[in-house]
């Protein structure tokens, strides 16, 4: 692909990894992109800064799999930011200071594609003619304001230089799999990632129909892998942080805000919350509260970096209990240790409010596209999260076993809207 530039290109730029895959002719295929360890499809959603010389001039930083790697070689030195797609529709979000620097959404966004493409061994080098980007049916976010994610996408996606489209990440998911299939079908696909949890029902025609593939309906909702994440900082780390504690202000017991632990278990807020005026805020916090010890080990996290150590503790005991009934918590730092032995039934009924609102959007898609769940002949689960126990069997006892589909996980969805790319009209597609 460096002797010419792919006709089109698909964009999964996800809240924990993103993929992107490019057409040549009537195929597609992933990019490969160059890793610490090797190549790999796969490229975190993330994000690592340093100072390099004086920080109000310049910042060194570098993205994906080679942040990390900065990050564990000078974690101190370091801003190691990660899931900041979560804030692409947040009103409220309007730059993360980091150093001396004030950066927006969409300086993170053409940053981290600038360093992506760095990786690309040239492959992303030529002008494709369609960028077809996917975005969730709903944003992540308590209030998400559609308006303010689109102008930022534009905003991020604008140096490409290319003709952009945005079509819903698991429609892209849809036409992968429709590429697998041969046989006429109406399918669910329910695509689960790091910040949203998003459904389409799509209408599959056998090949060589005039349309292979017709959206019927969608729906969204801005829970997914990682509330998950949440829950489970919230039920074994959250108690030693002072959650659910007092301060004392002048004669009166006041219960702490709950504001400073919401955003301590929101990945693209961690990392934020290492500035002057937070730290401030909580060293005061500390000083008036009846148990300082607790608040001074959440200020140790914090000041110390242990974002992304924290985020690997919590990963690593999701992906046991995808493999077992029972597995264990372990994170040290800080002045911080904490050993558990955690149940899947435990986790599962942490996150069964969660699971039970993932639940309605599915229903929402079904009532949009006027089907009931007997006129689905297949559901297409994708997306990292669509791995945990809980979500696959909240499928297939709605749907039935046999009914189940998936694979692809992590790259569905970028191989899928590489091949809309290729359509003639994309009205259909486009949103």
């Amino acid at each position: 692909m460096n002797d010419a530039a792919p006709s089109a290109l698909g964009f999964d730029f996800g809240t924990t990894n993103s993929v992107v895959a490019a057409t040549q002719g009537d195929s597609a295929e992933l990019i490969m992109l160059n890793a610490p360890e090797g190549k790999d499809a796969v490229f975190r959603s993330a994000l690592c800064f340093w100072e390099d010389g004086d920080a109000r001039v310049a910042l060194g930083a570098e993205a994906g799999p080679w942040a990390i790697r900065e990050y564990l070689d000078f974690p101190q030195g370091s801003r190691f930011i990660q899931s900041f797609k979560s804030v692409a529709a947040s009103a409220s979000f309007e730059h993360a200071t980091i150093f001396e620097r004030r950066l927006r959404f969409e300086d993170l966004g053409q940053l981290f594609l600038r360093k992506l493409a760095a990786r690309s061994g040239g492959r992303l080098g030529g002008k494709a003619s369609r960028i077809i980007v996917g975005r969730p049916v709903e944003f992540a976010g308590s209030r998400p304001d559609e308006a303010i994610a689109r102008q930022r996408y534009d905003l991020m996606f604008a140096p490409l230089g290319a003709e952009i489209h945005y079509v819903y990440e698991p429609l892209g998911a849809a036409f992968s799999y429709a590429s697998r299939i041969t046989d006429p079908a109406t399918i669910l696909v329910a695509d689960f990632g790091g910040g949203t949890s998003d459904f389409s029902v799509v209408r599959i025609e056998a090949p060589g129909a005039p349309r292979r593939c017709t959206p019927l309906g969608h729906a969204g909702v801005g829970i997914a892998g990682d509330r998950f994440d949440a829950r489970i900082i919230d039920n074994l780390v959250m108690p030693l942080l002072g959650k659910g504690g007092c301060y004392r202000s002048f004669d009166k017991i006041l219960d702490i805000p709950g504001g400073y632990f919401t955003d301590f278990a929101d990945w693209s807020k961690l990392a934020l919350m290492r500035n002057r005026r937070t730290l401030a805020e909580l060293e005061k916090l500390r000083r008036a509260a009846l148990d300082p010890a607790a608040i001074g080990r959440m200020i140790a996290v914090i000041d110390q970096e242990l974002g992304y150590q924290l985020y690997d503790a919590v990963g690593q005991l999701k992906r046991a209990l995808s493999a077992s009934d029972q597995a264990h918590f372990h994170f040290a730092g800080a002045g911080l240790a904490i050993e558990a032995d955690v149940t899947r039934d435990e986790f599962e009924a942490w996150i069964a409010s969660d699971v039970a609102r993932i639940e309605v959007a599915a229903d929402r898609a079904l009532a949009a596209a006027g089907i009931e769940a007997r006129d689905v002949d297949r559901v297409f689960l994708t997306g990292g999260t669509s791995l945990t126990p809980r979500i696959r069997r909240l499928f297939a006892d709605r749907f039935g076993e046999d009914r189940i589909a998936s694979g692809g996980e992590l790259t569905s969805i970028a191989h899928g809207l590489a091949l809309i790319g290729q359509q003639e009209d994309l009205t259909a597609w486009a949103v």
